[in-house]
């Protein structure tokens, strides 16, 4: 399949959802852009959201734990327990929805996500796998606009990424 820059692609295979995108950046700083809490509190989120990372540990069951504010003060709490990290090449988390004590909100779903980092033609191939208990619950996310947030958080992170080339 050809891959064009700056084209986020999306696809549910049973209870997975793709969700991928060619960045024209090199490997090592897309990784970190996902990785460094400064670089990911300055891209993190759709447009018109700030984030605030309240602890991040980078390591096997380390949490991320960070809050996403609107424009107009509306938030949304996250929490994530890493599995796994293979600098540049993957990151492995649980993303959770939580409250701004790191209590996982009930009836919202847990993802496994695993964001791949692949060299492509001296860009970056940014595959993400989010895995879901169920086919609803997948559902349930999709409904609440996740393809249309990670686009327009992505959209933030190649802003970010071309700014973090020229320092």
């Amino acid at each position: 399949m050809k891959k064009s820059f700056n084209e986020t692609l999306s696809r549910v295979e049973g209870r997975d959802l793709i969700i991928e995108r060619v960045f024209n950046a090199p490997r090592e700083l897309v990784f970190k852009a996902f990785s460094d809490s400064t670089h990911l509190a300055n891209w993190w989120g759709p447009k018109g959201w700030t984030t605030t990372n309240y602890r991040m540990e980078l390591f096997p069951e380390g949490v991320w734990h960070y809050c996403m504010r609107s424009t107009d003060g509306h938030e949304s709490w996250g929490k994530s327990t890493y599995k796994e990290i293979v600098e540049p090449e993957r990151i492995v988390y649980i993303d959770a929805f939580s409250d701004k004590d790191e209590n996982t909100i009930a009836n919202m779903p847990e993802m496994m996500i695993t964001l791949s980092f692949k060299e492509y033609d001296g860009k970056t191939n940014l595959i993400c796998r989010t895995q879901f208990e169920s086919e609803d619950e997948l559902n349930k996310i999709m409904e609440m606009g996740v393809v249309a947030g990670l686009t327009e958080s992505w959209d933030c992170l190649e802003i970010h990424l071309e700014a973090a080339k020229e320092d």
